[in-house]
């Protein structure tokens, strides 16, 4: 029977062994994934994004100081972290989040008198309303 506890013992401890390794390559994967989104954020096309939540997604998941710093950022600043946790979500809302982060940039860039995504959802909104009977 002692030869059974020795066995067992050394089947968990390959099995966390195994764990810490394929840890630290999901993190490795995760990290090289967010960098590739970095460099290929402000081209265009758009592929950068999604890149760098899918790096984020794994890296989150994998390790417990990469979960806290988020959610610490997410408590410093909400309006920068809540577009990148509605994209993290099972079912993104992909197009709202682009769409409002289109806004943003435009009220930071345009004057007021040529946004055109106000100015076009303001116009499309009456266009369409459905007619009362």
């Amino acid at each position: 029977m002692p030869s059974l506890r020795v066995h067992r013992a050394s089947d968990e401890y390959a099995r966390e062994i195994a764990g810490r390794i394929s840890r630290f390559l999901l993190l490795t994967l995760g990290s090289v994934i967010m960098l590739a989104g970095l460099v290929l954020a402000p081209l265009p096309g758009h592929i950068g994004l999604p890149l760098l939540v899918v790096g984020l997604m794994i890296v989150l998941r994998n390790s417990f100081r990469a979960k806290r710093q988020f959610v610490r950022m997410q408590r410093a600043h909400p309006k920068m972290v809540f577009p990148i946790r509605r994209l993290m979500r099972r079912e993104p809302e992909i197009v709202l989040v682009f769409w409002q982060q289109y806004l943003r940039v435009e009220r930071l860039v345009l004057p007021k008198r040529i946004r055109f995504a106000i100015n076009a959802r303001r116009y499309l909104k009456r266009r369409f309303r459905p007619r009362e009977a």
